[in-house]
């Protein structure tokens, strides 16, 4: 398998193909796809498995845990769950491009504060679509 690479010079992902063939049903659920690949995360960085845009519209196809989380201690092979979320079924095949890794720093500097309460903010308590269509 070819190493991850960018579609364009100016991509935030680098594609990931799939080593194996897989068919994707809706009725069937999720499916493990191997990419072949295992990587070596940076310390302080965190991989992020998107799902690939076109896929998504052309195909009903997403990574189900989006973002998949690959640690920086995690070794093993990348594996992308893909689920086809509209009727019919998908070949995925070998070498076909499934899904995008994205590599960003990971705040581990964080101090943790357990508290009874927050501080004001000017959202405050409004949740899913409070700021407007």
């Amino acid at each position: 398998m070819e190493a991850p690479a960018r579609a364009y010079a100016g991509d935030a992902g680098l594609d990931l193909s799939a080593r194996t063939s897989a068919t994707l049903d809706a009725a069937g659920g999720p499916v493990a796809v191997a990419t072949g690949l295992a990587v070596a995360i940076p310390p302080g960085h965190v991989g992020l498995v998107c799902p690939r845009s076109g896929l998504a519209l052309r195909e009903g196809i997403t990574v189900v845990n989006a973002p998949g989380v690959i640690d920086s201690g995690y070794r093993g092979e990348i594996m992308v769950i893909l689920h086809r979320v509209t009727p019919g079924s998908y070949e995925v095949r070998r070498g076909d491009r499934i899904a995008q890794l994205l590599v960003v720093p990971a705040a581990h500097d964080l101090e943790l504060v357990v508290s009874p309460e927050l501080p004001e903010t000017e959202r405050h308590l409004d949740g899913l679509g409070s700021s407007g269509r």
